[in-house]
């Protein structure tokens, strides 16, 4: 199935990322289950890359390296300097347990998904937004 995932937070105007495709290995009947899939898919990219890095004899960025990356708001060298594996289980939780603890909320095709199991319809290339709500935090005057 394929969707499209956009990331934001409330605290800033520019998105973190603007309706990039997504594929999804099935498709999600609960709020849960679509968590679960983009977690999943996230740790298992992110396990891969630790695994299997590929390490030039020389590191440079060319100039279309360094637009692209400046796009999406961070230039580097892609230098992974903890190589230790993330827990799928405990990934999948915290994740879960950040939506009920309300750190970030789900929009699909512009209607709040609010219950991680009630039934969901997702339409092939819906857009699905996640918006990152963030603590105020403050001085003492």
């Amino acid at each position: 199935m394929n969707i499209y995932i956009s990331l934001k937070s409330i605290a800033k105007r520019k998105n973190f990322i603007t309706k990039q495709p997504y594929k999804l290995p099935n498709k999600p009947h609960t709020l849960r289950a679509l968590i679960s899939q983009v977690v999943t898919q996230n740790v298992e990219q992110s396990n891969n890359k630790a695994s299997n890095p590929a390490t030039p004899l020389i590191d440079f960025l060319s100039n279309i390296d360094i637009e692209q990356q400046a796009s999406t708001g961070k230039v580097g060298f892609q230098t992974l300097y903890n190589d230790k594996q993330a827990n799928m289980t405990k990934a999948i939780e915290t994740a879960i347990q950040a939506f009920e603890d309300g750190l970030y909320r789900v929009f699909i095709t512009e209607e709040e998904a609010k219950q991680l199991d009630a039934p969901l319809e997702i339409a092939e290339d819906a857009e699905v937004v996640f918006i990152r709500m963030t603590m105020l935090t403050g001085r003492m005057w």
